[in-house]
C-alpha cells in the first residue's frame, strides 16, 4: 500500500471500518485507506503518566502474512527505513506483529500530499501553483533524499538506498508547511536478503520513472533526482511532462523522446531555473546532477539570485488558507474519536487488571495503576472525519461504554468504602464476555468480526466477545458472495448465527485484437462460448486459453468476485512464417496451455521485447528467468516463441507466448490484471 492516506468519501467506508479498536499496545482509530498489500490505520499509542501520541499503523493483508518471502522483505526493508530520522522523511517507529499480523507503525502526518492540492486548488480556481511554495517543496524533497542516499550502516558502509516512488502521491505538505516525504519502507537498498526481493515487488508510478528505471535496469540515486526533476517541471508549469494514451505510449516518452523545455510551455519561464530542470532530466545519468544535494544547492542559489520568497511559513498560511474549511471540521472530529478511544483503553485497562494476579496486603487484586495512565482530552489535530451520523452512533456506544467503565472502575475510585465483596463484583462486571455460535452453509467460511479476520472457519463458536456493543459479523468464501449479520450480545449469553451463502458468478469480457483474429476459448480446458463468458465461479482463479489460426497461443489466469464483470484484454501475436506454427483447435484435449519451445530453436537474428500490465502491476519471467517489475522494455532476445510469465503482488500468475521477430524490431505484450 504505496500511497498516503486518502480522506474518507462517505459514510459507509467508515461503518465498514469497525473503529475504535485495541491492536496490541496501540488502538486504532479509524481505517484510512486500503491498498494491495496492506491497510492504514490511524492509531493512538498510550503509555504511563499520560502519554500519547498519534501514529499510522500499516497492517499488512492477511494472504501476504503467510508469504515468508514477502514477510522477509517488508523486514528488511522497515529496519532499513526505520534507521532513516530527517525532518523532510516520515519516521518509522515499530515494526512488530500482532496475532499473526505484521505490521509497521510510522509517524503521522497532518497534511494533505501533492496530488490531494493539486485537487483543492482546483475547486477553489486558483490555476498556477506559486513558485515559492513549489521551490520550497522541491528543497525539503532535496534535503530528505540527499540524507537518505547518503546513509550508511555502523560500519561505515553505504546502504546505497534508493526510493524509486518520488511521485506526487508520495510528498506530503504538512499544515505547519513543512514537507515530508513518504513511503520509504518501500525503498530499496543494496543489502537485501535474497532473490524475493531483487526481482522486486513495488514499482514507481510509470509517469516518474528514470529511462533507465523503465527499461528494468538497475537504479541508483540518480533516478530519484530525475523524479524530482519531473515534479519540478510540473509544478513550475502546471503541465504534465510524460502523460501518453496507455503505459506503453508513457514508457516511450520517457525512453525514446525528446523533452520539452519549460519555456517552451510558459515564455516567462525563468533562464536558470529551466538549466536546472533540464539538468535533472538528462537521459543519460552521467550528465544528470550526481547528489540531490548538488541539486538543492543549484536551486537555493537560483533562489538567493531571484531573491524568491521561499519560507516554510508562507506555505504553512498557503495550506491553512487552501483547507480551512477541513482543517476545522478534523479538529472537531478528532475529539468525538478520541474521546471513545480513551473509552476504549480505559475498559482495556480494567480488564487488564482484572487478569492480573496483582494483589495488595489484604488479598484485593489491584485496579489502581489501571487509572494512573489514563490520559486528558485531545491534545492533538489529525486528518479525522466522522461523518455526522456515524458520530452520533460513536457517541452513543461511548455513553454506554463510560457508563460500564464508570462502574468498572469504581471499586478502585471506592476501595477505602466497599468491602472485599463488592470489590469481587466489580471485578467480575469488567471480565464480563459472551459467545457467538457462528455456522454457513456450506461449512468452511472466513469468519470477520468488526472487521477483523478469525483463526476459525464454520461452524465455530467464538468466545470472549464483548456485550452490549454492535457487533459486525462477516462470512466469506470462495465462490460464494459474502454473508453479513449484525449482532449485540448479553452477558453470559451463547448467541447464534447461520447465514446461507449464495453462489457467486461472474462474467468475463474477452476483448481481442486484431479484430480479424477467428478466436475460440477454452475455460479450465473446457470450450467455452466467447468472448463474452457468463456463469464462471467467482472467487477461484481460472485459466483462460485463447486461440486463433496464425496466431501464439494466449494463456490468462483470471479471479473475480461474485457478480463481477471483468474485461480481458487479450492481444494476440502472429507466428514467424519460419516459426513452427500450431493449428487452433477447440476440443478440450487441444486447448491446454503448452511449454514454450527452447529460445535456442529460434529461427536466427534477434529482437527486443516491451512488456506491461493494464489495472496494476506484476514482476515478469522471460523463459523462467526475472526481469523485473512491469512496464519492462528492450529486453534483447533470439528469434522465435518465448513464455513470458507476470505474477501480481497477491500471487496471481498469467502467461502467454510472445514470437521475437528476427530483424530487430521490438515485440510488445501488455497484461490484462
Amino acid at each position: 500500500m504505496s500511497e498516503p492516506p486518502a480522506p474518507i468519501a462517505d459514510d459507509r467506508e467508515f461503518e465498514l471500518a469497525g473503529m475504535p479498536m485495541r491492536f496490541g499496545k496501540y488502538t486504532l482509530i479509524r481505517k484510512l485507506a486500503t491498498g494491495g498489500m496492506a491497510e492504514l490505520f490511524l492509531a493512538i499509542q498510550k503509555s504511563v503518566a499520560g502519554f500519547e501520541k498519534l501514529i499510522v499503523i500499516k497492517r499488512i493483508l492477511p494472504p501476504l502474512n503467510q508469504d515468508q518471502a514477502f514477510v522477509d522483505m517488508l523486514l528488511h526493508e522497515a529496519r532499513v527505513a526505520a534507521t532513516l530520522s530527517h525532518p523532510n522523511i516520515v519516521q518509522i517507529f515499530d515494526v512488530g506483529q500482532v496475532d499473526g499480523q505484521f505490521f509497521i507503525a510510522m509517524e503521522h502526518v497532518h497534511g494533505e500530499d501533492l496530488r490531494s492540492i493539486v485537487r483543492q486548488m482546483k475547486k477553489r480556481s486558483i490555476v498556477e501553483f506559486p513558485l515559492e511554495h513549489a521551490l520550497a517543496i522541491v528543497l525539503g524533497m532535496c534535503a530528505g533524499l540527499a540524507y537518505a542516499h547518503e546513509r550508511r550502516d555502523l560500519d561505515g558502509t553505504p546502504l546505497n538506498i534508493v526510493h524509486r516512488d518520488i511521485s506526487p502521491q508520495n510528498v506530503v505538505v504538512t499544515f505547519s508547511g513543512d514537507v515530508k516525504i513518504v513511503d520509504f519502507g518501500i525503498a530499496k537498498s543494496d543489502t537485501r536478503l535474497g532473490e524475493q526481493t531483487k526481482s522486486g515487488k513495488l514499482k514507481g508510478k510509470v509517469p516518474y520513472m528514470s529511462p533507465e528505471q523503465a527499461r528494468g535496469e538497475a537504479v541508483d540515486a540518480r533516478s530519484d533526482i530525475f523524479s524530482t526533476g519531473v515534479m519540478l517541471f510540473e509544478l513550475t508549469t502546471g503541465k504534465r511532462l510524460f502523460k501518453g494514451a496507455s503505459e506503453y505510449e508513457t514508457l516511450k516518452l520517457i525512453c525514446e523522446r525528446e523533452y520539452p523545455r519549460p519555456s517552451e510551455v510558459r515564455g516567462d519561464y525563468p533562464a536558470e531555473l529551466e538549466t536546472i530542470v533540464m539538468r535533472a532530466l538528462s537521459k543519460e545519468r552521467a550528465d544528470r546532477f550526481q547528489t540531490a544535494r548538488e541539486m538543492q544547492a543549484a536551486l537555493e542559489t537560483f533562489i538567493r539570485n531571484d531573491q524568491i520568497a521561499v519560507s516554510n511559513v508562507a506555505l504553512h498560511q498557503f495550506m491553512q488558507t487552501l483547507f480551512e474549511e477541513r482543517l476545522a471540521a478534523q479538529k472537531e472530529a478528532l475529539l468525538q474519536g478520541k474521546a471513545l478511544a480513551d473509552i476504549i483503553e480505559m475498559q482495556h485497562a480494567l480488564t487488564a487488571s482484572a487478569d492480573t494476579n496483582d494483589v495488595d496486603a489484604s488479598g484485593q487484586r489491584l485496579l489502581a495503576s489501571a487509572t494512573q495512565s489514563m490520559p486528558a482530552a485531545a491534545r492533538t489535530v489529525t486528518e479525522l472525519e466522522i461523518p455526522a451520523r456515524r458520530r452520533r452512533n460513536l457517541l452513543a456506544i461511548g455513553g454506554a461504554a463510560l457508563a460500564f467503565a464508570v462502574l468498572a472502575g469504581g471499586g478502585a475510585l471506592l476501595a477505602t468504602q466497599r468491602t472485599a465483596t463488592s470489590g469481587a463484583e466489580t471485578t467480575e462486571t469488567a471480565r464480563a464476555r459472551a459467545s457467538l455460535a457462528i455456522e454457513s452453509d456450506p461449512p468452511g467460511a472466513s469468519i470477520w468480526i468488526n472487521g477483523d479476520l478469525r483463526p476459525e472457519v464454520t461452524p465455530a463458536t467464538v468466545t470472549q466477545l464483548p456485550i452490549g456493543v454492535a457487533l459486525d459479523v462477516k462470512l466469506t468464501k470462495d465462490g460464494f458472495e459474502t454473508g453479513k449479520r449484525d449482532v449485540s450480545l448479553q452477558a453470559g449469553e451463547t448467541g447464534r448465527v447461520k447465514l446461507e451463502l449464495r453462489r457467486g458468478a461472474l462474467v468475463l469480457d474477452v476483448k481481442v485484437s486484431p479484430a480479424e483474429a477467428s478466436a475460440a476459448f477454452s475455460l479450465d480446458g473446457t470450450p467455452v462460448v466467447g468472448p463474452r463468458i457468463e456463469g464462471v465461479t467467482s472467487g477461484t482463479p481460472h485459466k483462460l486459453v485463447v486461440t486463433a489460426p496464425g496466431f501464439a497461443d494466449q494463456t490468462v489466469t483470471v479471479t473475480g468476485g461474485a457478480l463481477e464483470t471483468k474485461v480481458i484484454d487479450i492481444v494476440l501475436e502472429k507466428i514467424a512464417p519460419t516459426a513452427p506454427t500450431r493449428a487452433s483447435h477447440t476440443s478440450s484435449h487441444h486447448v491446454a496451455p503448452q511449454a514454450p519451445p527452447s529460445p535456442t530453436a529460434a529461427t536466427g537474428g534477434s529482437g527486443k521485447l516491451n512488456v506491461g500490465a493494464s489495472n496494476g502491476w506484476c514482476n515478469v519471467s522471460v523463459d523462467g528467468a526475472p526481469r523485473g517489475a512491469t512496464p519492462v522494455a528492450g529486453i534483447e532476445l533470439p528469434a522465435g516463441p518465448h513464455k513470458v510469465s507476470c505474477t501480481t503482488p497477491d500471487g496471481k500468475s498469467l502467461a502467454a507466448t510472445v514470437t521475437i521477430p528476427g530483424d530487430g524490431s521490438t515485440a510488445r505484450y501488455k497484461f490484462a490484471l
